[in-house]
């Protein structure tokens, strides 16, 4: 009887390691898969939000003012100390007195991007205090708009499969590898600069591509890469320092590509622009290729919250 026993529960353990050994790696593969999906996809990048009740709607004036900012990175770019700057403005700083400005990194040193182990990116939580509120004499209440200033320097990196074919018009019975044709990038880089989409055409032994660059984020600002984000808010940028994206683009396989704009920046326009590269395609036969594009740029986004200071009864 021991034996029968002893029988029937290796006999289960092996059916439970083989069904194991069997599941696992198709379901790996396949999670594995989803992961890097979600983590090389998506429109967002840095987003900055108070926390409930940080600060409260009605405080009493000779109290501490207390704010907490969440900063969340929920693209795909590890931002560093000095790429990203949060602010607190539109008060009288002799009523609220205090620091209101840091760098979104404060007590972590950098912002790690998703990725396919954090596929939600990293959350930092930043507190601003004044110590004391004081109203002026013969002031009963004071009802400012907090305005959070959040500026950032991020990459985007996107990759398009390009057919191209020296002898796309010519007539042969030849089976070609590829045909030309656009390639559609929906759904974002992890970044809110992305590629939307690439147009591919052939004019002899050249390839054309026009490459449409846009910002997902309709409600934020592009600044140029060249910007110091600690200068946001401070009302010294110029015209030239808005919706000005630095550019590159290259074959995985090597080659010239000759762009425009050639000064390597593309400027957007009703949230969109276009780079142009041409390519002189070697060999004689159609191939497929990664079009590697490398976007830098800056981002200001704010947002507000009106509050109310009211004189403390005596």
């Amino acid at each position: 009887m021991q034996k029968k026993v002893m029988l029937v529960g290796f006999v289960l353990i092996a059916i439970l390691f083989v069904a194991g050994c069997s599941s696992a790696p198709g379901d790996s593969v396949q999670s594995t898969e989803a992961a890097l999906e979600q983590a090389r996809t998506g429109t967002e990048g840095v987003k900055t939000s108070f926390l409930n009740n940080f600060p409260p709607p009605l405080i009493y004036d000779e109290n501490e003012l207390v704010t907490l900012l969440e900063i969340e990175n929920k693209g795909g770019y590890t931002l560093q100390q000095e790429d990203c700057a949060v602010q607190i403005t539109g008060f009288d700083p002799s009523i609220i007195r205090g620091n209101f400005e840091a760098s979104c990194g404060t007590n972590y040193g950098e912002l790690e991007g998703k990725n396919v182990y954090n596929l939600e990116g990293s959350i930092n939580q930043i507190e601003f205090r004044s110590p004391s509120v004081r109203l002026p004499p013969g002031v009963f209440e004071y009802n400012p708009t907090l305005n959070v200033l959040t500026c950032y320097q991020y990459e985007t990196h996107a990759n398009a499969e390009v057919c191209v074919d020296p002898s796309f018009y010519q007539i042969t019975s030849e089976q070609k590898a590829c045909t030309p044709r656009d390639v559609s990038l929906g759904g974002g880089q992890a970044g809110p600069i992305g590629v939307s989409h690439v147009g591919v055409d052939m004019t002899g032994r050249k390839a054309v591509f026009e490459i449409t660059v846009r910002n997902y984020q309709s409600g934020s600002r592009v600044l140029s890469p060249d910007v110091y984000v600690r200068d946001c808010g401070k009302g010294i940028f110029e015209f030239t320092d808005f919706d000005r994206i630095k550019y590159n683009v290259k074959l995985s396989g090597g080659g010239y590509l000759d762009c425009k704009p050639s000064d390597k920046y593309v400027r957007l326009h009703n949230g969109q622009g276009k780079i142009v590269c041409t390519y002189d395609i070697p060999g004689t036969v159609a191939f497929e290729t990664p079009l590697q594009i490398d976007l830098q740029y800056g981002m200001m986004d704010s947002f507000s919250k009106q509050i109310k200071i009211i004189e403390t009864p005596e």
